[in-house]
């Protein structure tokens, strides 16, 4: 995937650390994911901060951009583009959290759980 970087530092669209690529590739292998299927990435209204973020497997849809990284199609619809520009996904396994984080440069706000944001 080539990163553009915008002349405040932020780079466009939605990127994956080391520990995300591995665990939606485990994922995939585990549920037997089709290799045709691509990590849909988005957000929705509502969750204590204004929006919450989706993260599932999906078929490409008319309208999406596509990131692909180390193999794995990421797709993003265009309401969700506007709120994830220069988001990177990780992934933790610790003892106090387990799940995908959204580090994201547009949130103004976030909740305590880190699943929403305003």
């Amino acid at each position: 995937m080539e990163e553009l970087v915008l002349s405040s530092g932020i780079k466009n669209g939605v990127s994956l650390t080391a520990g995300a690529l591995t665990e939606i590739k485990r994922l995939m292998n585990q549920d037997q994911i089709a290799a045709d299927k691509c990590i849909r990435i988005g957000v929705k209204g509502g969750g204590c901060a204004g929006f919450s973020y989706i993260t599932e497997f999906d078929d490409v849809k008319e309208g999406d951009t596509i990131y692909e990284q180390d193999g794995v199609k990421i797709a993003v619809d265009s309401m969700s583009e506007l709120y994830l520009n220069g988001v990177v996904i990780d992934f933790q396994s610790g003892l106090n959290s387990r799940g995908f984080i959204y580090n994201n440069p547009n949130a103004t706000k976030t909740c305590g759980c880190g699943d929403s944001f305003g």
